[in-house]
């Protein structure tokens, strides 16, 4: 389930403020008249992809400092082609350098 380009990622209060407004548009009591097989059945496996319990992660992303940073051009435009959120991929590639070079310590 890599398409993360179309997650919004809110603070408790702002989730706060748009339940206060009204911006939940989930029919819950639809939803909680679901049985579990019909709620299970309704998740489009081929589209959304096989839940991945191994990539959970618990707690809160961890702090980003605001940083000038100055990258080739051509790998600048190799993440921008692939749409938005390119500086995000490009601190996951950053994150499993790190992460793979820890484990080799």
């Amino acid at each position: 389930m890599e398409n993360q380009e179309h997650v919004v990622r809110l603070s408790a209060d702002e989730i706060e403020r748009k339940l206060a407004a009204g911006e939940d548009q989930t029919d819950w009591k639809r939803i909680d008249r679901l049985t579990e097989h019909e709620l299970e059945a309704s998740i489009d496996v081929q589209e959304e992809g096989a839940f991945d319990w191994f990539r959970v992660e618990i707690g809160l992303p961890p702090f980003k400092q605001q940083l000038t940073i100055r990258f080739d051009l051509d790998v600048i435009e190799f993440f921008k082609a692939q749409g938005a959120g390119y500086q995000t991929r490009m601190n996951k590639v950053l994150r499993h350098y790190v992460e793979a070079h820890k484990k080799n310590r």
